[in-house]
């Protein structure tokens, strides 16, 4: 068996697993799996396996560096006829804005009313129609981590929804890491929480706001606990390469 046939069997196989237990866990919550996107995290794998992934099934993809999702981008472009939905999930420099803007189908991590503005003109500028992004929230204060605090909320909702181009979908979060997943829930909860509040306010594009929340080691909590988003990365292509240059 070649190299690329054992690297598609074997993401096949890991992707098989996490919809299992994705499915698993929907039904324990009486929930219908259908309800939660797959996102396989795919920074600093190479855009091959990338490509292998997509070939198994892969239809939603998370680069958090514009730069690295630029070029794996353009290279499985060009290698095939492969296609995915690319999700960006790291922190947004404002330099590296328009590229995000022309690059993502949806952006995780709005966390400021400045971040939501400028994307609004770069979309004017670059003629892109709509932008679906996901305000990202920091709920346990981590300095080491970006995202708004939930006081900041109102206002960033605010400014999104005065806008014509970005357009609100729901809340992401990344509690801090615990090797027991049961300590995410806490979090999980206050995100749905304020995604409630925030719905039944009318702030979200489709009626419904999305909850990007659960990662490799608490996906299954956060499916539990309503999440319509899970970023999966080493559950999908094992440990992360280290990233070049």
């Amino acid at each position: 068996m070649t190299r690329a046939a054992e690297n598609l069997e074997g993401i096949s196989a890991r992707l098989d697993e996490v919809r299992n237990r994705i499915d698993a866990s929907a039904r324990r919550a009486g929930r219908d799996a259908q309800e939660v996107t797959l996102v396989s995290v795919s920074k600093t794998h190479p855009a091959s396996l990338v490509a292998q992934a997509i070939r198994a099934g892969a239809t939603d993809l998370g680069e958090n560096k514009v730069q690295e999702a630029s070029e794996k981008i353009a290279e499985i472009t060009r290698a095939s006829d492969l296609s995915a939905r690319w999700h960006f999930i790291g922190h947004l420099q404002s330099n590296k804005a328009r590229r995000a803007v022309n690059l993502f189908d949806l952006i995780h991590t709005v966390d400021s009313v400045a971040l939501a503005e400028r994307l609004e003109r770069l979309c004017e500028e670059e003629r892109r129609a709509e932008l679906p992004v996901l305000v990202q929230l920091n709920l346990a204060g981590e300095a080491t981590k970006a995202g708004a605090e939930v006081s900041e909320l109102p206002l960033i909702v605010e400014r999104i929804n005065a806008c014509a181009r970005v357009r609100l979908k729901g809340l992401m979060t990344m509690p801090p890491f615990a090797e027991d997943p049961e300590e995410s829930r806490t979090y999980f909860r206050r995100l749905r929480e304020l995604r409630d509040e925030w719905e039944a306010r009318g702030a979200f594009m489709n009626g419904a706001g999305a909850l990007s929340m659960g990662m490799s080691h608490d996906y299954e909590a956060a499916v539990e606990e309503g999440a319509t988003i899970v970023r999966v990365g080493t559950a999908i292509f094992g440990a992360r390469e280290k990233p070049r240059g």
